[in-house]
């Protein structure tokens, strides 16, 4: 049997709100927020004494989600470098199509954004990019040229 579909991709993060804001103001629908804990959590997750709080988010077009988590207990262990270049060995980014890459640049700076090179073009395909948003998130954004 082969897998379904893929339900979400988790980021762990120290502020919930802040980045909550951030995927909304990208686009993302806030499906739900509320805390996590307890034996069935723990079993899963392999840590014990779990109090957490997780916020899911969607992608305009449905399948696509993003999962939230703050943990209360135990504290979230920091990555090292914390702003880790692009040849760092584990999960690196989460693109999004978008429709006016431009634009969507300008909103994400509002909320403490940074390109990580540059805003570049592949052929007459795609304008493509990388933001670093809060706590060192990256997303790569792709419009998509006529």
């Amino acid at each position: 049997m082969t897998i379904q579909r893929m339900d979400n991709v988790l980021i762990v993060v120290e502020d919930l709100d802040e980045v909550v804001s951030f995927f909304v103001e990208l686009g993302m629908e806030l499906q739900g927020r509320g805390p996590a804990e307890g034996p069935w959590v723990e079993s899963v997750i392999g840590l014990r004494g779990v109090r957490q709080e997780v916020a899911m988010l969607r992608t305009p077009d449905g399948p696509g989600r993003i999962e939230l988590a703050m943990f209360h207990e135990p504290k979230a262990i920091s990555p090292e470098p914390k702003d880790a270049p692009a040849n760092t060995l584990g999960i690196r980014r989460v693109m999004f199509a978008v429709d006016d890459i431009e634009d969507v640049i300008a909103r994400l700076r509002a909320h403490g954004a940074e390109l990580v090179g540059e805003l570049a073009q592949y052929e007459n395909t795609y304008r493509l990019c990388y933001v670093r948003g809060p706590e060192g998130i990256v997303v790569g954004l792709a419009q998509e040229l006529s």
